[in-house]
Order: structure tokens, then C-alpha cells, then sequence
């Protein structure tokens, strides 16, 4: 339960630094987590339905919930690992921790031929590095937290 809730409130501060990103450069969202759940959808044999903005904005949704499940579940792991007794400074287990839900989200893009970071610009990698390393110091600075308890 930890876990989860650690990655949850993760999660949120990761989407808060992306939204202000967005909000500063005038960005657009990222379609890669859409694209992502689309082509496993269709890989599974079970595409999104819908018309062409429906099924864009069921994508969307999926997508979203996808970048939630992700955090929730690093959370949960790096919780389990604590409890197996590794234990790291709050930096460098926030700085783990993100570089893990770093790898279980550009991982997955990169084999399904989504995205390919070898290509990214140095902005890219600044847009996908900074929000995960946010996300892994809110995550592991609240499971250590927690453990004052």
C-alpha cells in the first residue's frame, strides 16, 4: 500500500513538472503514450473501438492511465525492494527511482518502434529526464517518509 501511494504522489508531481513545461514552451502533450497503448492493443489482438475521435480520445484516456499504472507499480516495486533491505540516501534512491520508471516507460516505446531515443534531441531528453527524476524523489522521499512512522 505504501508503495502504491508513493507512487501515486509520484505520479502527480511528474505530470505537474510536465504540465509546467507545457505551459512555459507552449508544447503539446505527448502522443507517445497513446500510440504506445494503441499498438499493444492492436499487437493483443484487441484494438481500441470507436470512430476516428473517439477511439483518439479513448487512446488519450488509456494512455494517461497507463503513465498511472506505470508510477503506481514502480512505486510498489522500489517499496518491496526497501523491505528486502535496500536501503539508499534519499538522493540517490530518488535518482534511482526515477531512472527506473524512466526505463519502464521509454523501454516499451523503443522495442514497439514508438519512439527511438537514439534520435532525441538534448530537449527531449531534458523533457523525458527532468519529470522522471521528479517523480523518483517525490516517490522514494514519501516511502521514506512513511517509514518515520
Amino acid at each position: 500500500m505504501r508503495g502504491g501511494a508513493a507512487g501515486a504522489a509520484g505520479t502527480t508531481v511528474l505530470n505537474a513538472v510536465t504540465y509546467a513545461d507545457m505551459a512555459l514552451r507552449g508544447r503539446p502533450s505527448s502522443e507517445v503514450p497513446a500510440r504506445t497503448v494503441d499498438k499493444l492493443s492492436k499487437d493483443a489482438g484487441h484494438p481500441v473501438p470507436g470512430d476516428e475521435d473517439v477511439r483518439a480520445n479513448r487512446l488519450s484516456g488509456l494512455g494517461a492511465l497507463s503513465g498511472i499504472a506505470v508510477g503506481c507499480t514502480t512505486g510498489v516495486a522500489v517499496s518491496l525492494l526497501r523491505r528486502a533491505g535496500i536501503r539508499l540516501p534519499v538522493w540517490l534512491g530518488g535518482v534511482a527511482t526515477g531512472a527506473l520508471a524512466m526505463v519502464a516507460t521509454d523501454v516499451p516505446m523503443a522495442r514497439l518502434g514508438i519512439s527511438d531515443p537514439a534520435g532525441w534531441s538534448a530537449t527531449d531528453w531534458v523533457s523525458d529526464a527532468v519529470p522522471h527524476l521528479m517523480y523518483g524523489l517525490a516517490t522514494y522521499g514519501t516511502l521514506t517518509a512513511f517509514e518515520r512512522r
